[in-house]
């Protein structure tokens, strides 16, 4: 048996004892309006912020609502084990940083600290593509820890090639393939502060570190900001890939491939057909399309249609433990988490995130315990019941 993380309520308690509390919230719900509190305008609605009117996001957690836990009894639950392993990655429960690019607008440590504080509790990190430091630099503070690579997937094929090898020389086991932001949606928090950080050469570092990058350069962009730039911006947008295409990143990496972006069951079924692993349900928190189905509507389905042929993973929207269950008991294999540990990043750099995904864990931990479950493995969708 893992040793059991809802033991950090128990530490809490008892730091209590000698006058301790909690440097910021154990309610990861709350986190958004404490880091708004911490955090400048622009910064705090780039993380905060959603697509038009924020009706996804909603969506997005309304979802979650409409499902309720059903708690079963005397199952002899007082001996759990999170456990479990994802795409040949082991890990100590069922949930993995999402990949949150140039985290270095919330903290100055940003994905470095996020490496350290996966690197702690043992759990996977996804790193996003437009990471504030190098991926090199970023695995070397994750040290022998498990982490995936995600690809906002240039249009330059040689920069896509260069990337995807440092990724698995640094030590990258799966890649996560974003689909649905090859242009940005219309984000107005972002345009009425009219901020974008990538403008000012935030979160390019992946970039402007890259030799492929480089070569199509007359200057290095310390001297030429301006123009690095204007390189990078339509690289990373304008360009819809096709299923066609994804050949070409199954034949350049050398591991599980993981389609992030999936909302409909035909997009799924075509994933399989293409031979990816994995399936990511995700609208991206609510950041890119208004109005479209909150992500854990759309994955019943998904697991029901292809979740015995690839791992069918979840994202955008989870606050609690108990939506990771809820998202386990529909179908997911393991979720990703965005928002909330990006808050405890704000509140405290690596230790913000640590309290932050303990917090998380604790609190599944024991919601799965108190509904009469001792594994992830044991939950179904007879564990809810639909509102």
């Amino acid at each position: 048996m893992t040793a059991p993380h809802s033991g950090y309520a128990s530490e809490i308690y008892l730091q209590g004892m000698g006058g301790a509390k909690p440097a910021f919230t154990t309610d990861t719900s709350a986190l958004e309006a404490s880091a708004r509190e911490r955090m400048e305008p622009g910064p705090f609605w780039y993380v905060a912020g959603s697509a038009g009117s924020g009706a996804t996001a909603r969506a997005n957690r309304e979802a979650f609502d409409r499902w309720r836990i059903v708690p079963r009894m005397l199952t002899d639950a007082s001996t759990r084990d999170l456990s479990t392993t994802v795409l040949g990655t082991t890990m100590p429960a069922p949930v993995i940083t999402a990949p949150i690019g140039v985290q270095s607008i919330v903290h100055p440590d940003g994905e470095l600290a996020t490496a350290r504080a996966t690197a702690e509790l043992g759990l996977p990190m996804i790193l996003s593509t437009v990471s504030s430091y190098p991926l090199e630099e970023v695995a070397a503070a994750n040290g022998a820890s498990a982490r995936w690579f995600q690809l906002y997937w240039p249009n330059d094929e040689q920069v896509c090639l260069s990337i995807l090898a440092r990724a698995q020389a640094a030590g990258f086991s799966t890649l996560v393939v974003t689909l649905d932001t090859w242009l940005l949606g219309w984000r107005p928090h972002d345009l009425d502060n009219a901020y974008l950080p990538f403008l000012t050469g935030e979160g390019l570092a992946n970039y402007f570190g890259d030799p492929a990058f480089l070569a199509g350069l007359a200057k290095a962009p310390a001297q030429d900001l301006p123009a690095a730039v204007m390189r990078w911006l339509p690289m990373f947008t304008g360009t819809d890939h096709t299923w066609a295409n994804l050949a070409f990143l199954r034949d350049h990496w050398d591991g599980p491939v993981v389609l992030k972006g999936v909302q409909h069951v035909e997009d799924a079924q075509r994933a399989v057909d293409a031979g990816v692993q994995g399936i990511l349900v995700s609208n991206h928190g609510g950041r890119q399309v208004d109005g479209a189905i909150g992500s854990l509507d759309a994955l019943p389905g998904i697991a029901d249609a292809v979740g015995d042929r690839v791992e069918v993973l979840f994202d955008s929207g989870i606050r609690t433990g108990a939506d990771i269950l809820k998202a386990l008991a529909l179908g997911a294999r393991a979720v990703t988490v965005g928002r909330p540990w990006v808050y405890g990043l704000a509140h405290g750099g690596q230790a913000g995130i640590r309290h932050v995904l303990r917090s998380l864990l604790a609190d599944f931990e024991l919601t799965l315990a108190l509904s009469g479950h001792r594994t992830p493995g044991e939950l179904t969708r007879d564990s809810l019941q639909a509102r």
